[in-house]
């Protein structure tokens, strides 16, 4: 069973007994963020995990192999994405990046942020004039080495 068709068959079982990622996360006893990645097919679960994962939905041992595949990373067919929510985050990157960019090199030094080492949150904070979206990256700094 391929990693795609895991993940079809997550996203099905997911629907039909009406579990949200974060009821799945608990189960899994990880991140919600880091979960849903591991269940759309771009980080891998150890067999533990992913055991937890098909009790739950009631699936087969065949999705807990693909979900403890390492898969290849990267989930967008296309340059630019076309789903307005994921083509957001592109946008963002177009107008902030240099800024981002800028800001870290002034505050760190010459280097990266680090996507392996690295989190992400996802929170909904309440407003009167309509509900915000809160993400948090957090990655280690890595300089650039010198030699």
């Amino acid at each position: 069973m391929t990693r795609q068709e895991a993940t079809e068959k997550i996203l099905q079982a997911k629907q039909t007994r009406n579990i949200s990622f974060e009821e799945i996360a608990r189960a899994v006893g990880r991140n919600i963020v880091w979960t849903t990645a591991a269940l759309l097919g771009q980080a891998t679960m150890s067999k533990e995990e992913a055991e937890k994962v098909v009790a739950l939905l009631g699936l087969d041992a065949p999705v807990a192999v693909a979900l403890q595949t390492i898969p290849t990373k990267g989930s967008l067919d296309t340059t630019v994405p076309v789903d307005p929510l994921i083509y957001r985050f592109h946008e963002i990157t177009q107008v902030y990046g240099t800024t981002i960019k800028a800001i870290i090199h002034e505050k760190f030094g010459d280097g990266i942020m680090s996507a392996i080492d690295f989190t992400l949150e996802i929170e909904r904070v309440p407003d009167p004039h309509g509900d915000r979206v809160k993400v948090t990256y957090n990655g280690k700094f890595l300089p650039y080495k010198k030699w």
